[in-house]
């Protein structure tokens, strides 16, 4: 008897008494913990082997018995057996089951080889007791497959593409399916198939790989541009389970075919003069794909327009020829045109496309007659009038021409602008003429050129017009002779130490007729020319200048102007020149006084020159300020002690507005001759515009050495006081008036009475003003 059931047969009364595994220090029988404690130190021998068991899948039969499991450690009816594992007490529950008294297993459910292949158990043999009889064994069961599952194709619907006329043998595309039976076995052994593509039988496939090539020539994709194929896989090595598949083949396009012409010839109509518009179309047909670069057309005018009136373009949309009017058609010169139109594509066909001649087309255009405006042929007309020409004076004739010659139609003309209403129109002939003179300057004049513009219309229906330009250049003629400015001056009586006197010239007509200017003294008076030069100085000034030192007063020079113009025009005028007294730099010292004189010919430019020289003076005159305040209060205490015998008057202080006789507002000359009975204020005012500091006065001016010196003292003395911060503000004028000794100057009984002894008009000196209005009532009697 083996070791085991040896053990068995002792723990036997133990177990008849009721005794639990527990109090035997035993776990629950098929226990792990019951294999660990029953192990003993030596090796047991192993007495059982179960081999692998297999069960077909889908087995209907349940429950079925798989195996039955046997223990020799002992006799029968003293063995419990168990099982454990997936299947059993693991996840899926409930498949396998065993019967534990014999040892049997059954198969409880149906299996499914796909979910579970194979399932790995565990069997137990104890004894009544729970002694572990045996090692626990393996128990595999091994899922025989069936062929339950059909093969899948990886998408319903394949794509391809290939290019038309390709060659038999060019791949285009593979379909492939899945089975998932047991790939070891014919229940996955694919094979594929082509069940339908249409009697042409362009295409094969490769059984085993699923690849789809093509099997014959001829793809065209104009015939047929799409082939659908229904594909098939089967299992069983193609004897088993099927399945189908869509093989959508496109074929690709390619230039294969050139555009043809719908038709022969064209026929067109189209106005004449219009340019840009859309005259017709040209329809091709091509057979390649729509939209594409091979389908595209161009198209080319290849004869009957060698001026190049027409072009045609390629309406992308309908690849249709569209011809257009490139330059304005003229139904007088031309009424028809006869065009040959070629068609090709852009890009070029195709090696393998058969070859085809050009296509052509002859397009018919005819030409449609309208009605057309005038023509001003010159536009804008430039002709020439003579400035102040008469009313009535022929400016041109202005015409327009009708381009419909086919047509009888009449022009009628207007002014349509004529901003002087300078302009008179004949309505048929075109004429035009002068209404009134136009003279310089105007208004409606530019640069010269008056601009008018002339309406043309026919007598169409409806009628139409143009707009023609007259452009009239007014022609300058020299009708003004030149204008003497300035006409008086102030010179020094020495010459070549008061300077010259620069004289200018006008002339309101325009070049070539004005400068430059000719200056001379007047022929008429040959004596001048002893006194007196001019000389030019530029195109429009020339310098007067004395030869010889004259007496102080004024002259009047008649002057000789003459203009360039042709024939040239000339003017003789009076030239006012006051010769005055030289100071010490050659400027005119007294240079008011001499003008004043001289008042016959004084201008407005004179009295500025004047004013401006006295000016200068009172400027210069207050640098002494000073030294001129000490002499005058020396003057005061003993001026005319010295002689008894003063014959001077009283001197009079005559306003800015030019004194005279009514004037008696007088300083008293006794102030001068007894100045101790005057003794000077006690503070003299300040003025308020004097400077803030003044420097200390000079010392007493030297007083004259005899009356005769009188008028440089006065002179002096004026100076002083207008320098002096005491007296009323620099703008105050005094004006001193010294009667002495008789005048060097020449008497005014003649302006001109060193030149001639004529007898001369003097009215216009009360032209002058106040000033000079008591002079003319002396001197115009």
């Amino acid at each position: 008897m083996g070791p085991s059931l040896l053990l068995a047969c002792l723990l036997a009364p133990l177990c008849a008494r009721g005794a639990s595994p527990a109090q035997l220090g035993a776990a629950a029988p098929g226990s792990p913990q019951a294999w660990r404690q029953h192990e003993g130190p030596r090796r047991v021998k192993r007495a059982w082997v179960i081999p692998p068991i297999s069960v077909s899948e889908n087995h209907k039969r349940i429950p079925h018995l798989l195996v039955q499991i046997k223990s020799d450690k002992q006799q029968p009816g003293g063995v419990i057996y168990s099982i454990k594992g997936p299947g059993v007490d693991e996840e899926p529950l409930g498949i396998f089951s065993i019967d534990k008294f014999t040892g049997k297993v059954f198969l409880n459910a149906m299996l499914d080889r796909e979910e579970n292949d194979r399932f790995r158990l565990k069997a137990f043999a104890l004894d009544l007791g729970g002694v572990t009889l045996e090692d626990p064994t393996d128990l595999e069961i091994i899922v025989v497959d069936q062929n339950d599952n059909r093969p899948l194709f990886k998408q319903d619907v394949f794509t391809g593409h290939v290019v038309e006329g390709a060659e038999p043998g060019t791949c285009v595309m593979t379909v492939d399916a899945t089975d998932a039976d047991d790939p070891d076995t014919d229940n996955a052994a694919l094979r594929y198939s082509i069940l339908e593509q249409g009697a042409a039988g362009m295409f094969s496939i490769n059984a085993t790989t699923g690849e789809i090539c093509t099997a014959r020539p001829g793809l065209d994709r104009e015939t047929v541009g799409v082939y659908n194929l229904t594909v098939q896989a089967a299992d069983m090595s193609g004897d088993g389970l099927t399945t189908t598949a869509t093989a959508v083949i496109y074929l690709e396009d390619i230039n294969d075919n050139p555009p043809e012409f719908t038709k022969e010839e064209f026929s067109m109509e189209v106005e004449e003069q219009a340019a840009g518009v859309d005259v017709g179309k040209v329809f091709v047909h091509d057979k390649d794909l729509a939209g594409s670069p091979n389908w595209l057309a161009k198209f080319t005018v290849l004869e009957g327009d060698p001026e190049g009136a027409f072009v045609i373009r390629t309406d992308p949309y309908t690849n249709d020829g569209v011809l257009s009017v490139a330059k304005p058609l003229d139904h007088e010169v031309r009424d028809r045109f006869e065009l040959t139109v070629s068609v090709q594509n852009e890009r070029p066909l195709e090696p393998t496309a058969p070859a085809s001649p050009r296509a052509l087309a002859t397009v018919r255009v005819r030409v449609r007659d309208v009605n057309e405006p005038p023509v001003f042929r010159d536009n804008p007309r430039r002709v020439s009038v003579l400035e102040g020409a008469p009313p009535g004076t022929p400016v041109t004739t202005y015409t327009a021409s009708d381009p419909d010659t086919r047509q009888l139609q009449t022009l009628t003309y207007a002014l349509l602008y004529d901003p002087a209403d300078w302009l008179q129109l004949d309505p048929h002939a075109g004429t035009i003429r002068t209404k009134r003179e136009l003279l310089h300057p105007s208004a409606f004049l530019q640069g010269g050129w008056y601009i008018a513009l002339v309406l043309a219309r026919d007598d169409a229906e409806p009628p139409l017009s143009a707009t023609g330009t007259l452009s009239i250049e007014i022609l300058e003629v020299n009708d003004h002779a030149p204008q003497l400015q300035p006409l008086a001056g102030v010179l020094c009586r020495r010459p070549g130490r008061g300077g010259t006197l620069l004289l200018g010239a006008t002339d309101d007509d325009r070049p070539p007729h004005g400068a430059p200017f000719h200056f001379q003294l007047s022929p008429q008076h040959p004596q001048l020319t002893r006194n007196w030069s001019i000389t030019r100085f530029n195109v429009t000034h020339a310098v007067l200048a004395m030869l010889l030192e004259l007496p102080e007063g004024p002259y009047s020079l008649p002057l000789l102007l003459r203009d360039s113009g042709s024939p040239p025009r000339e003017r003789q005028q009076l030239l006012n020149v006051s010769v005055c007294h030289c100071g010490r730099d050659g400027t005119c010292e007294d240079g008011v006084l001499a003008a004043t004189a001289a008042g016959a010919g004084i201008t407005l430019g004179a009295l500025m020159i004047i004013l401006g020289s006295s000016i200068l003076l009172l400027v210069l005159a207050g640098l002494g300020a000073a030294r001129a305040r000490g002499r005058r209060r020396a003057l005061r205490k003993g001026l005319l002690q010295r002689s008894r015998d003063d014959m001077r008057d009283n001197i009079l202080n005559y306003d800015e507005q030019g004194g005279g006789e009514e004037d008696q507002d007088a300083y008293d000359i006794n102030q001068l001759r007894h100045p101790e009975l005057f003794p000077p204020r006690a503070k003299p005012p300040v003025r308020r515009d004097a400077p803030l500091s003044s420097a200390t006065p000079p010392a007493p001016r030297k007083l004259p050495s005899s009356p005769s010196d009188i008028e440089d003292f006065i002179n002096e003395g004026l100076e002083a006081a207008d320098s002096d911060p005491s007296v009323p503000p620099y703008d105050t004028a005094l004006i001193y008036d010294y009667e002495g000794s008789g005048s060097v100057a020449s008497p005014l009984s003649s302006i001109v009475s060193s030149l001639t002894d004529e007898d001369q008009d003097y009215d216009y000196l009360s032209e002058w003003g106040p000033r000079f209005r008591r002079l003319a009532d002396l001197y115009g009697q």
